[in-house]
């Protein structure tokens, strides 16, 4: 038996909801085809935890509002911040060539710290990305049938940085933007480099064990402890036939440092909370990380070290965030202000039907007003 048991959190969100414009905010995602939702807010009026949808193709059971799920590029704003906090103890320095600490790498000496944070070093990004006329520069095995049948494959970091280094720069160091998964797995063995310790070492020593983030795992593993939620990767095999498999298992090796990690809302909503609020790092490096490349600014934002800054417009403020998305099956939310006394996280879940993306975009900028409007919390950088 697969099903999970009854927890406090899941016995509270089934007795009632004291927010029904949340829940029906969630409801709005799985309605635009996602299999599932778990989530949670903390603001002026508290805590709030839900779920909607399924947690498993072929059952009812909601998805567990305390389960596990694969956080994608969640994990850079983790990574980031070990980063960081080894500026803050001088051990690194933002503005230092990279090369001086991995100069098997062969770098760029202009490529600095910052610039693999920033996304500005101009590495080509391992997992692939688009052209200048729109079409697509394949990297490994990252979508489709070819993902599918290697998602079980474990890959090393310096093998992936390797790949990644294999193909033309997109630009001189520090002059554009452009976002590299192969910057944060060189900053994962940067971390490695310097502390001598392996990353999950490094972040439960600095980040899991000062906060208590008992779901939290880094590296993320093969198979999700429990409780968890199913996901789903929708492809295309040979005959151009769609099919649908379940990829809860799947070896996160592919994104290290840039993908890997596995959390909970609970934990996502604890972390990000205490960075901001000062309790992580000192007030001039939560500074840099909250100011944007002027060429990063996109629909989402500006992108700063690791995290970024957006302006939802008037009577709504700045947020910070980082989500996250696997290959297959699992996106992650994680949005807070700047003073960290309001967060939203969450996992959304892939099933077997494609989403309406311009729905889930209105559901999403929905949650995010009803979260973020104007309230007590101080919205200011």
């Amino acid at each position: 038996m697969e099903e999970t048991l009854p927890t406090a959190e899941n016995t509270r969100a089934a007795a009632g909801q004291d927010r029904p414009e949340l829940q029906q905010a969630i409801q709005a995602i799985v309605d635009a085809g996602f299999l599932g939702v778990q989530t949670r807010v903390n603001d002026e009026q508290g805590e709030w935890v839900g779920s909607a949808g399924r947690r498993k193709l072929g059952t009812s059971a909601k998805p567990a509002t305390d389960g596990l799920f694969r956080i994608g590029s969640s994990t850079k704003t983790f990574i980031a911040t070990v980063v960081l906090q080894l500026v803050a103890d001088d051990v690194l320095r933002l503005d230092e060539p990279v090369a001086d600490h991995l100069p098997e790498f062969k770098l760029d000496r202009k490529i600095t710290l910052r610039m693999l944070l920033q996304h500005t070093s101009g590495l080509p990004n391992y997992t692939g990305e688009f052209r200048a006329d729109g079409s697509v520069e394949p990297g490994i095995a990252a979508g489709g049938k070819e993902w599918a049948d290697a998602r079980f494959r474990t890959y090393q970091p310096e093998e992936l940085v390797r790949f990644g280094l294999s193909r033309p720069a997109r630009f001189e160091p520090g002059t554009s933007w452009s976002y590299s998964n192969t910057g944060y797995t060189l900053a994962q063995l940067l971390i490695e480099k310097v502390t001598g310790q392996s990353i999950a070492d490094a972040m439960k020593q600095r980040i899991l064990d000062p906060l208590e983030l008992r779901g939290t795992l880094a590296p993320g593993t093969t198979d999700l402890p429990r409780p968890y939620a199913h996901g789903y990767f929708r492809y295309q095999d040979a005959a151009e036939e769609w099919k649908v498999i379940d990829v809860t298992r799947q070896d996160p090796s592919m994104a290290a440092g840039a993908g890997d990690m596995i959390s909970t809302t609970k934990d996502l909503h604890t972390f990000y909370s205490a960075l901001n609020i000062g309790q992580l790092l000192p007030a001039k490096l939560l500074a840099e990380m909250r100011r944007p490349h002027p060429k990063s600014a996109g629909p989402f934002g500006g992108y700063g070290l690791g995290t970024y800054v957006q302006d939802l417009g008037e009577g709504f403020g700045t947020v910070l965030h980082h989500n996250g998305s696997t290959a297959g099956g699992y996106v992650a939310v994680m949005y807070g202000t700047p003073d960290g006394k309001k967060t939203w996280t969450a996992s959304i879940t892939y099933g077997d039907t494609a989403p309406d993306l311009a729905a889930f975009a209105k559901a999403r900028d929905n949650l995010l007003k009803q979260v973020f409007r104007d309230g007590s919390a101080d919205t200011s950088l």
